[in-house]
């Protein structure tokens, strides 16, 4: 529970096998800000807020798994596509202007990765947001991550419920879905759970060198 101007806001929970979300109503963006700073960057919690409201995800072996796998599979897209990459992760992304903030599960500079290659940290009043964002969500999340990206102005929101990888590419202000990535086109990445699927049944260092090979074949 938190304490907002001296009472307990309400707590709504889900717990799903993958990922657990809480969800705080009323909290001021001053609050948020405080509970970034007090929890402080050592955590596993990601937060997310939007418009009053405050989700707290906490991942699950399943959740992070395939977070991983996934990143894994984006540095192979870059290396075989000659691509430099700064791995941002679970970056936290606040815009002051429009009160609204995120730490995604992964993000990635690509295309604008000259611009925050020596960079320790990342301010966006100056600085660009990541290329490409990340969530894995086995349960639906309880903000508009579709509406907060594209408020932020990311470029690329990739969204993975555990079967199925969706590509939102920003045009005029808001995501429409795609069949391919805007980081990396025209490589097909929709076709990168079925790597997730399989090193559950070969190995994760088997699944990565077949996902290569994959990519490779579809120069």
């Amino acid at each position: 529970m938190l304490v907002e101007n001296g009472f307990y806001s309400m707590v709504t929970t889900t717990t799903p096998s993958s990922e657990h979300r809480t969800l705080l109503p009323n909290i001021s963006w001053q609050t948020f800000k405080t509970m970034l700073a007090e929890m402080g960057s050592e955590r596993v919690t990601r937060l997310a807020y939007d418009q009053g409201f405050v989700e707290v995800m906490t991942p699950l072996m399943p959740h992070e798994n395939s977070n991983r796998l996934i990143e894994v599979f984006v540095g192979v897209l870059c290396e075989e596509l000659g691509l430099e990459i700064k791995r941002t992760g679970s970056l936290t992304l606040t815009r002051d202007d429009l009160e609204r903030g995120a730490e995604p599960d992964s993000s990635y500079y690509i295309q604008n990765e000259p611009l925050v290659r020596d960079k320790e940290k990342i301010d966006l009043e100056s600085d660009p947001p990541p290329d490409l964002v990340l969530e894995v969500e086995y349960s639906k999340s309880k903000i508009d991550k579709l509406s907060l990206y594209a408020a932020m102005g990311i470029p690329e929101f990739w969204r993975y419920n555990g079967s199925v990888l969706r590509i939102y590419k920003l045009e005029s202000g808001q995501y429409t879905e795609s069949g391919s990535s805007l980081a990396f086109a025209p490589m097909p990445v929709k076709e990168i759970p079925r790597f997730i699927k399989e090193s559950r049944k070969v190995g994760e260092l088997t699944s990565t060198r077949n996902f290569r090979n994959w990519v490779r074949q579809q120069l």
